[in-house]
């Protein structure tokens, strides 16, 4: 039962960090002038529409509800392994974009509070990773 514990709050927090970051995309995407320069085929910091930045968006939610599915059905050795360095990547990755938004001064206050949980959750789910339960005898 510990375990069934553990395999629901991962989901749980794969599946708010997709809504975290649907929701900092939106924002990004509200910001004035944005929309137009999206229509001319330019991405916030100076990041040119393509074919890899779509794949790089698609694969950028794919990949959390795919890992809150697969938290449900992977065996405990390679859930605790893909969680703990999926987690730790992720974070990883989160925490040069906030300061690549920092250092382009585009960051807004409530795109700091989801870029933080960003953060925050990922860590979460390395830190429940590392600590799943041991295999009963």
């Amino acid at each position: 039962m510990e375990k069934l514990v553990f395999k629901i709050k991962i989901t749980v927090l794969w599946l708010f960090f997709a809504v975290a970051m649907s929701a900092a995309r939106l924002l990004i995407f509200i910001e004035p002038g944005v929309i137009e320069g999206v229509m001319r085929g330019e991405l916030p910091g100076g990041k040119q529409v393509s074919a890899a930045v779509s794949v790089m968006f698609a694969l950028s939610w794919l990949i959390p509800l795919i890992m809150a599915f697969l938290t449900l059905v992977l065996k405990d050795t390679a859930n605790r392994w893909t969680n703990f360095v999926l987690g730790i990547l992720v974070a990883v990755l989160d925490l040069y974009d906030i300061i690549a938004l920092i250092s382009r001064g585009e960051l807004s206050l409530g795109l700091l509070l989801l870029g933080l949980s960003m953060i925050v959750v990922p860590a979460l789910i390395a830190w429940f990773a590392w600590k799943w339960p041991k295999a009963e005898a």
